[in-house]
């Protein structure tokens, strides 16, 4: 185990994190939220608001929110576990457990490997949210989406954020255990962990407490439908879960890799393989580093785990200072809840763990500097038009006709794109100047001097052609 500082007192500062929470609620109008925190041996929680303003219920301890993409880690956590037991080779190629598995580009199916699903450089466009039912053969029946998804770059060379992949990575392990995603990951993982309030489906939550998700839709907040996501993308996004369950799994991921009652789970190395680096963000909005689906960023010299989630009106942070033996999970009902846990984090990072992160400078420049990064960019189901105004850039994200298709489907409507101010920082990177994402980061991706493609979001754009 690597060497610790003296865990955060976490009574000292409880009833300053009340206030702080409680007014980010009221101002940025999020119904409803949870905060768990865990130093050492010590936790801490924070409860307020209601999980639905049509069916007002008080956020309470065994509240239910959806965690969203925070899955990855568990995903990659089981994973692990069947690495261990010999059953899954994460440099092997993912055609060793799928020969069936098709691609755009041959190459990239018949070479791109188990750990390249885990770690965001499988090169293809990976917002893919199809819905292909809700029987056993949701991950199986996702493999005719893949095939018609476009090959950006080939596996291994860049990381932008792939849905799609993760999803992949879920029938891997559906494959090698002979079970479904879900209940692989309960025995595995949920189970040996007594993560006994963490679920997949809407018959296991519905007979309890769960925050709805909530919207803004013309500066009046209103419960968001559907509530749930497609089962295909269950690996990349499908868990429910409170407060305390999250707080055992950032203990479990702090710890030597042992359940709270003694039991092996995974072997301390593979808990520290999972952090460690394996492919550049480039200080992009999701972090510097990925290792395997951990998002990590270093602030101030104190390195962060991270992974976040957002679903259909819900928004989840969890982080974890590995160092200072500190996790951190923030749960809100609403898509402002981004907003909520950006700052509350940010706060409690710096309070409990002194990791702040340095304000990026930007650098001087010219038209000429700009002109070359100003046209359009395409993802699958999105775009990005950017033109220059005085010394910054301006990104205006728009949706293809499928896009909006897919949105309305998943989400139930096309949100509101805002066009996003951004200057140029060091180290071919940008950063939002104004508005809801001020501070976000983005990077440019240039080849043979040529801007290529633009990471924002974490996703990679790709220049029209």
């Amino acid at each position: 185990m690597t060497t610790q500082t003296q865990p955060a007192d976490l009574k000292a500062l409880h009833a300053e994190l009340e206030e702080r929470v409680a007014e980010a609620a009221q101002r940025l109008g999020v119904p409803g939220v949870a905060v768990g925190l865990v130093a050492g041996g010590e936790e801490d929680y924070v409860f307020h608001g209601v999980t639905s303003i049509e069916n007002p219920l008080d956020v309470e301890a065994g509240t239910l929110f959806q965690i969203g993409s925070t899955t990855k880690v568990y995903t990659g956590t089981v994973m692990m576990i069947l690495a261990e037991r010999g059953l899954v080779d994460l440099a092997a190629p993912v055609r060793t457990y799928i020969p069936e598995l098709r691609l755009k580009d041959e190459d990239a199916a018949r070479t791109v490997t188990v750990l390249q699903l885990l770690n965001h450089t499988a090169g293809w466009s990976g917002d893919l949210h199809d819905n292909t039912g809700d029987g056993d053969n949701a991950r199986e029946l996702f493999l005719d989406v893949l095939a018609n998804a476009e090959q950006n770059s080939p596996p291994g060379k860049v990381a932008s954020y792939n849905n799609a992949a993760v999803n992949i990575a879920g029938l891997v392990i559906e494959r090698v255990t002979g079970k479904t995603y879900e209940a692989a990951v309960k025995d595995l993982l949920l189970d040996p962990l007594g993560l006994s309030s963490s679920y997949f489906f809407l018959n296991d939550v519905i007979s309890r407490r769960f925050a709805v998700g909530h919207r803004k839709r013309n500066e009046e907040v209103g419960v968001a439908r559907p509530y749930g996501l497609p089962r295909s993308v269950a690996p990349a996004g499908g868990i429910v879960s409170n407060a305390a369950d999250q707080v055992r799994f950032a203990r479990f991921h702090l710890g030597d890799g042992t359940a709270a009652n003694g039991t092996r789970v995974l072997g301390e190395a593979s808990l520290l393989r999972m952090r460690e680096a394996t492919a550049s963000l480039h200080g992009s909005a999701i972090g510097d580093f990925v290792g395997i689906s951990w998002l990590m960023r270093d602030l101030g010299g104190v390195r962060v785990a991270a992974h976040g989630g957002s679903t259909n009106g819900q928004q989840s942070s969890f982080d974890l200072v590995p160092s200072q033996n500190f996790g951190v999970t923030v749960l809100t009902n609403a898509d402002e809840g981004f907003l909520l846990h950006r700052e509350i984090v940010e706060w409690i990072l710096s309070a409990y763990c002194g990791a702040v992160e340095p304000e990026p400078e930007p650098i001087d420049v010219t038209d000429d500097d700009l002109a070359p990064i100003t046209g359009r960019y395409n993802a699958e189901h999105a775009y990005v038009d950017v033109t220059a105004d005085g010394d910054s850039l301006v990104l205006n994200i728009g949706y293809t006709p499928e896009g909006e298709r897919m949105l309305r489907e998943i989400v139930g409507e096309v949100p509101e794109s805002k066009p996003m101010r951004v200057k140029l920082i060091p180290g071919e990177r940008f950063v939002v100047t104004e508005g809801e994402a001020k501070g976000m980061k983005g990077h440019i991706l240039r080849e043979d001097g040529a801007v290529r493609a633009l990471n924002v979001g974490g996703r990679l754009a790709y220049r029209a052609e």
